[in-house]
């Protein structure tokens, strides 16, 4: 077999992995702790409620640091199976992933962080709401200069 058309196979063998993998994460990382995290709302069970929130603040370091490891790790044998096997320790209910990492590591790090990160997210907000109202004003003033250079041209 030629060498191109192996390399075309292997390609296409990736990306259907990677396809998998994707809906796999769909599924099972997003899906069903969602419809979860609806019927622990629904039926105000606070322990559920508890466990889900947990889930989900895992769930969003762990998707954050994915954007980060995908690029480095990608190539790793097994990475995408690894990562699946490890959203499934994080929502099973024997081995209870998210609750220990929430409650090991999570929780004491933003409990010793959270002045600072208050801190940080209240200056952004700031400084995102000035920006917000300095580009809303040039928007505005380009408007109004278009408006009336284009009235000035019809007269």
């Amino acid at each position: 077999m030629p060498p191109q058309r192996d390399t075309r196979r292997r390609k296409k063998v990736s990306n259907d992995a990677l396809r998998q993998f994707l809906h796999l994460m769909l599924l099972f990382g997003t899906l069903y702790p969602a419809y979860s995290s609806y019927k622990a709302v629904k039926t105000k069970n606070v322990k559920e409620y508890v466990k889900w929130m947990m889930y989900w603040i895992v769930f969003a370091f762990f998707s954050t640091a994915e954007t980060l490891t995908d690029i480095i790790l990608s190539w790793f044998p097994f990475y995408f199976e690894l990562k699946i096997a490890f959203v499934i320790w994080l929502l099973s209910p024997y081995t209870k992933g998210s609750s220990v990492l929430y409650r090991k590591f999570v929780h004491p790090t933003l409990s010793s962080k959270e002045k600072e990160i208050d801190e940080y997210i209240a200056q952004a907000r700031d400084k995102s709401y000035e920006t917000m109202m300095r580009v809303g004003k040039r928007g505005l003033n380009l408007a109004a200069n278009a408006a009336v250079t284009a009235a000035t041209k019809n007269l």
